[in-house]
């Protein structure tokens, strides 16, 4: 079976988040299925400045767009701060929107917080705009993440494990029937 590219991004800068741990859980959940990389570089995209985004952006940008050329799907796992997305993320964001990186990518975005739901909404409206595949199926809130989600990347509540377990699936079958619409 060919597995399908993945890209991870967490919204979180922090090294030791919880929703890098998250990542890491859904890594060893789809490793049959899914060949997930983390997109690291995050943190050192520049300032997102239309007047920058032509046809020679930094070299951040590039490798970060083409990163998301590469995969097959995207995988977003996000806290929320201040009741808000993290800045590091929308940024991020903000540098695929004239280039369309996101334009009918299947994405999966969970958001792993305290309580989660502002960012949540954003960034679902966000990813809606963008056009990702089938954002309105592939999004779950997991709300008091740190009580559900350990710092060695295994989700220790059941309802957590089968919700994040069913969007794998609905992400695979995103993909396959996107590549499916391609033939």
């Amino acid at each position: 079976m060919n597995k399908k590219k993945v890209l991870a991004i967490s919204g979180s800068t922090k090294r030791t988040s919880i929703n890098r741990s998250l990542i890491e859980a859904i890594i060893n959940l789809s490793a049959e299925r899914l060949d997930i990389s983390v997109y690291e570089g995050i943190a050192n995209l520049p300032q997102f400045n239309p007047d920058n985004d032509g046809d020679d952006v930094a070299s951040e940008v590039a490798d970060f767009r083409q990163q998301l050329n590469n995969a097959d799907g995207v995988i977003i796992c996000t806290p929320e701060y201040a009741h808000g997305v993290p800045g590091a993320l929308k940024n991020a964001i903000d540098w695929t929107v004239s280039s369309s990186e996101f334009s009918h990518k299947p994405t999966l975005l969970i958001t792993a917080s305290t309580e989660g739901k502002w960012a949540h909404k954003a960034l679902l409206e966000t990813l809606r705009v963008i056009e990702a595949e089938n954002i309105d199926k592939l999004h779950l809130l997991i709300q008091f993440a740190k009580t559900k989600i350990s710092p060695e990347g295994k989700i220790n509540d059941e309802i957590t494990l089968t919700e994040v377990k069913r969007l794998i699936a609905a992400l695979i079958q995103t993909i396959e029937d996107r590549a499916a619409d391609q033939i």
